[in-house]
């Protein structure tokens, strides 16, 4: 078996489909994107197409070691993200190949459910608990949300106060059986964390995420022994040797994402990593369904996995959602909170393949905000 092609879809809301087309007729799905920059992970692929058309597809490690270090320059999220889709494609073909799920590829699966949450979001406090009500009607036993719009370096008492309301009244929803994850999406500096974390410990989040941004990691170790709080980083760390020193920092959740980070092969990796440090996995995945896909069969070989993110009815998503592009939502039906064990071939999912061509004609240009303090200064978003 040869690979014959490679084809990139920009499809809406914001994510980018690979096709990976061989002689035998089997077709491989993957989703390489970095959100904002999906014209550019597209030009990354078809370069890297060079080293695949005319190749076994079944090579997978060998490929992914020639993608990611076959060029003088290595590294960064676009060549990652562009390996990644690649990689989660190639996996489906062998998939396909084999007759069966690419966690029976992977040693087996290890549990027999696997825990998802919900996003909620809202500016003001009732549409906050609006939600929060209706990802419980829905089954959820976790949802996530942001824990605050931008901040100042070191802002307010009546900020922070905001914050701990927010937070209190999603917990109050949820009660105690339930969870709640925080995300500061790197809007808070150290200071503010430091702050801000001791004060969320009675309402015990599941896990604060990037309570600093990335280039401040070498500060997680002070954070972490600051407060009980589990914290969380990682979507914005590309590679097994990124989280090499984050992984030591006391940090409790660790969140790779299956297309940043290397794809399937590279995840499984940070993953096995991540439990020498006594580190839990939630895989990072506000994407498009591919990317899902691929990581719930990481979610269901991985032992030491807790929960896993996923992107039905997130606020990011306008113009098409997540089940849009399946002949058969069915894998994505979740049950109690719960995905059901993939027992598809490949990664137990069928793409609607006119529905992509059809989006792809008009395809997307979407850019995250860009915010700006009160002064004028660039504000992290």
């Amino acid at each position: 078996m040869r690979i014959t092609a490679l084809e990139t879809f920009l499809v809406a809301p914001r994510w980018l489909f690979l096709r990976i087309a061989t002689d035998e007729g089997l077709v491989g799905w993957g989703e390489p994107v970095v959100e904002g920059r999906a014209e550019t992970v597209r030009a990354a692929v078809h370069e890297l197409a060079d080293h695949l058309v005319g190749a076994d597809p079944l090579r997978i490690e060998h490929h992914w070691q020639v993608l990611t270090k076959g060029g003088f320059y290595r590294g960064g999220p676009i060549l990652s993200s562009a390996v990644a889709g690649i990689d989660q494609a190639l996996w489906d073909i062998a998939g396909k190949a084999h007759g069966v799920p690419v966690h029976h590829l992977l040693g087996g699966a290890v549990r027999d459910r696997v825990r998802v949450y919900a996003w909620i979001g809202g500016d003001s406090p009732s549409e906050l608990a609006e939600q929060a009500r209706a990802q419980v009607e829905a089954g959820f036993t976790a949802v996530k949300m942001n824990g605050s719009a931008q901040l100042r370096p070191i802002d307010t008492p009546a900020r922070t106060r905001e914050v701990l309301d927010r937070v209190a009244l999603v917990r109050e929803v949820l009660g105690d059986e339930r969870d709640v994850a925080v995300d500061f999406h790197g809007r808070m500096s150290t200071a503010m964390s430091r702050r801000l974390l001791p004060l969320l410990e009675p309402l015990h989040p599941l896990f604060v995420e990037e309570p600093v941004l990335p280039e401040h990691a070498h500060r997680l170790r002070e954070l972490a022994d600051s407060t009980t709080v589990p914290l969380a980083v990682g979507e914005r760390l590309y590679s097994r040797w990124d989280f090499k020193d984050v992984l030591t920092s006391g940090i409790a959740v660790a969140q790779p994402d299956v297309s940043h980070a290397g794809g399937i092969s590279e995840v499984r990796r940070i993953a096995a990593l991540a439990e020498v440090h006594d580190v839990v996995l939630a895989p990072h995945c506000p994407l498009g369904p591919i990317a899902l896909a691929a990581s719930l069969q990481l979610a269901f070989s991985v032992p030491n996995f807790l929960i896993q993110e996923q992107s039905l009815g997130i606020h990011y998503h306008r113009g098409a959602e997540l089940l849009d592009y399946l002949r058969d939502p069915a894998p994505f039906r979740f049950t109690d909170g719960h995905a059901a064990l993939p027992t598809g071939p490949g990664l137990g999912i069928e793409l609607d393949e006119a529905a992509v061509r059809r989006a792809a004609e008009a395809g997307h240009r979407w850019r995250n905000p860009v915010w700006h303090h009160q002064d004028g200064a660039f504000a992290e978003w």
